[in-house]
């Protein structure tokens, strides 16, 4: 069984070519002439040379594959170009669909996030739920949400395809420090860290791999799978990422009446080139309690196997071993 990786050197994309290799598929990873290649150090793949966004490679990357596990996303969205992010993240969906079409490839696996799902204050949000935010307050979420339109319609035209959509990802392997920047602020702030009254869904990214080849083999077509483990409050998250690096656990709570304001200050900061540790969005969300339900994936394809404590040890102890932790 030959299967493409899309992404294959990011954070996700490196674990599932690990992943793929230890349960018997030959690997091909697509990745740019000048993509960084240490996450795929000591791995057995194929290079592919190309982008999401061309057509043409991605029909050379797509010869002779069996699977298709399109992984490759503008996630780090507080940091990217809006215009860059719909680009990659919804044409070149689009043109991935396009291509494994084409040449033939029997299912394909799309990596989309459980931001492209509706939140509700009051309740884990599930599979059944539309992305209900205002585009403009959650472009990242939106992208992926129109993505998952592209993908819905191939599937009505006959294409196999079926979506995954986890939710924060921690683990080693982060270079990019996406979810990473959790444990740098609190070992930075420490007791000062400040806290909001809204939660947060984790699921480990040894959990997120297993679970894309899971849903190659036993997924079923159109269906959209929430990949999670656990829902905190962010006081209990902050408190367990300061046990793991070693800090007092943070004691500032900022009430949800003053994240509206803070938010417009950094919409504002930003609009004068000031660069922020997040953006206003990510601050406008910090009241809610961004819950999801999982059973949906655990019920086809098994619990979880890393407890979050655990990933956070991985987590800490490889941001350390590499430098982050300055």
């Amino acid at each position: 069984m030959k299967a493409l990786v899309t992404g294959a050197t990011g954070f996700v994309g490196s674990h599932l070519v690990r992943e793929l290799n230890n349960r018997g598929y030959t690997v091909r990873a697509l990745h740019r002439a000048s993509s960084k290649m240490e996450a795929l150090k000591g791995l057995t793949y194929e290079s592919a040379l190309g982008d999401v966004t061309e057509l043409d490679a991605l029909r050379r990357a797509c010869e002779g594959v069996d699977a298709v596990f399109h992984v490759a996303a503008v996630a780090d969205y507080w940091r990217a170009d809006a215009d860059h992010m719909r680009e990659v993240n919804i044409e070149g969906t689009r043109k991935v669909l396009q291509a494994t079409r084409e040449l033939g490839v029997k299912r394909v696996v799309f990596t989309s996030s459980a931001a492209a799902v509706g939140f509700f204050n009051d309740r884990p949000s599930n599979e059944t739920d539309p992305f209900n935010l205002p585009p403009h307050r959650f472009p990242y979420g939106h992208s992926k949400a129109l993505a998952e339109d592209v993908v819905r319609e191939a599937v009505a035209n006959g294409q196999d395809i079926v979506t995954v959509n986890p939710v924060v990802i921690m683990g080693a392997g982060d270079l990019n420090m996406i979810s990473g920047t959790f444990m740098l602020q609190t070992k930075r702030y420490g007791m000062f860290t400040p806290i909001t009254y809204g939660g947060i869904s984790v699921i480990d990214v040894h959990d997120v791999v297993r679970y894309h080849v899971d849903a190659y083999e036993k997924g079923v077509t159109g269906e959209r799978y929430i990949l999670m483990t656990e829902n905190y409050p962010y006081a209990v998250w902050f408190k367990m990422i300061a046990d793991v690096v070693g800090v007092r656990s943070p004691i500032i709570y900022v009430p949800n009446v003053l994240l509206s304001p803070m938010a417009n200050v950094i919409d504002f900061l930003r609009k004068l080139g000031v660069k922020t540790p997040i953006d206003a969005n990510q601050t406008r969300l910090g009241g809610v309690n961004v819950y999801f339900d999982g059973q949906k994936a655990h019920d086809l394809f098994g619990k979880p196997q890393t407890d979050m404590k655990t990933s956070l040890k991985e987590t800490y102890t490889w941001y350390v071993a590499n430098g982050y932790m300055k």
